[in-house]
């Protein structure tokens, strides 16, 4: 089971390490064996917020998921996103912007470092959507009762994470504004720069995230449809039908599945330039390691670990949460990537071992109830 859904990450591990000896020796063997470690403790989160997604797809589209979805996710995020950035920050095309990664390696750099605010913005209102719909909804199963009861009866308020999202975006982009203007307002036209990312992060949620309910709600209608259909159809003794996923909700996860990939990419990109500005070991890091992310998706959703292990996904979304914040306190400050990173791996322990204990309680409770019977059926004895 272990081999089936890490084969590819495995493969992948093996190419991209004898690649990184052949492109720069044994210390870019180091760089890159780093930037793996890095990418998979930096979006741990995101493997486990995927999974819950992923969950409702088949196995079709899992696969999809791990092949087409990598390709997006390793060339688009992790290769030609560095790219993007630089052509559109520095006005170069998209070739010379290739080449200067390749030949002024510290120019590069300067120009992705320019760009890390509208970069932050952007992905921290896309993550930070997602973090406040999560807890401003009403579920069964809460992992901390004493703040999620009261944000789930303020969720009840139409359009509330929306409007604290775009004030969170006006605080960040006019405290940005001031603190370059002290500066001597270098950047100081980056707050208008910060509010239009930061606003296309919230549209891009919107539209993806709205399309994505949109289907999995047609898809759940169907699948009602089905559900009778089968039955009647054991009624009457006839075969049953298998239950098929609708192509276009199924498109618009794997969309939506894409965007928050590429989200939650935005700090491993922008951490990885704190080991190195070679764009080609950075690929190769990166690329692993998101591999690996993607393979524990899978193995997630395969074990049935969410259901296992309840609050996991509870701490995934705070550790989204935090990572917003984080990326939109990055547009002025700089804070390391160890601690971003640890953020996010804390929360989910704790909420791993939470289940873990809430497991232990549920087991003991039906071992003390069990042995409460048979004493009962002696007794009547």
């Amino acid at each position: 089971m272990v081999l089936k859904t890490f084969g590819w990450s495995f493969a992948v591990t093996a190419l991209g390490l004898v690649a990184a000896v052949f492109y720069g020796g044994w210390t870019a063997f180091g760089v890159v064996a780093i930037l793996s470690v890095l990418e998979i403790s930096l979006s741990f989160d995101n493997a486990v917020v995927n999974a819950g997604i992923l969950k409702k797809m088949n196995a079709f589209w899992q696969k999809i998921f791990l092949t087409i979805g990598i390709l997006i996710a390793v060339f688009g995020m992790r290769l030609i996103f560095p790219v993007v950035i630089v052509a559109l920050s520095a006005q170069l095309g998209p070739i010379e912007a290739v080449d200067l990664a390749l030949t002024d390696k510290d120019q590069y750099q300067q120009y992705v470092t320019d760009a890390h605010p509208s970069i932050a913005a952007f992905g921290g209102m896309f993550l930070l959507m997602i973090f406040l719909d999560f807890i401003f909804e009403d579920r069964d199963i809460k992992w901390l009762g004493w703040l999620e009861r009261p944000l789930a009866k303020a969720g009840k308020i139409d359009m509330l994470s929306v409007c604290i999202a775009l004030i969170v975006l006006l605080i960040s982009s006019i405290t940005f504004g001031a603190n370059a203007h002290q500066h001597g307002g270098t950047h100081a036209d980056k707050a208008e720069t910060v509010l239009l990312a930061g606003i296309a992060g919230l549209i891009t949620y919107m539209i993806v995230g709205g399309l994505s309910s949109y289907f999995e709600d047609k898809l759940e209608e169907e699948e009602e449809r089905e559900h009778e259909a089968e039955e009647q159809a054991a009624r009457e003794g006839k075969p049953k039908s298998a239950i098929k996923l609708a192509g276009k909700a199924a498109f618009f996860m794997f969309l939506y599945l894409e965007v928050l990939d590429a989200s939650f990419s935005f700090d491993g990109v922008i951490g990885a330039f704190a080991i190195t500005n070679d764009i080609v070991l950075m690929a190769l890091g990166l690329g692993i390691g998101a591999m690996y992310v993607r393979s524990l998706t899978v193995y997630l959703v395969r074990e049935g670990t969410l259901d296992d292990y309840v609050y996991l996904e509870h701490g995934a979304h705070y550790a989204i949460g935090a990572l917003a914040m984080v990326l939109l306190v990055t547009i002025q400050y700089e804070i390391n990537e160890f601690i971003t990173g640890s953020i996010g791996v804390i929360l989910i322990a704790a909420s791993f071992w939470s289940s873990v204990r809430r497991n232990k309680a549920l087991a003991a409770a039906e071992g003390k109830a069990g042995s409460d019977e048979k004493t009962e059926v002696s007794s009547g004895v």
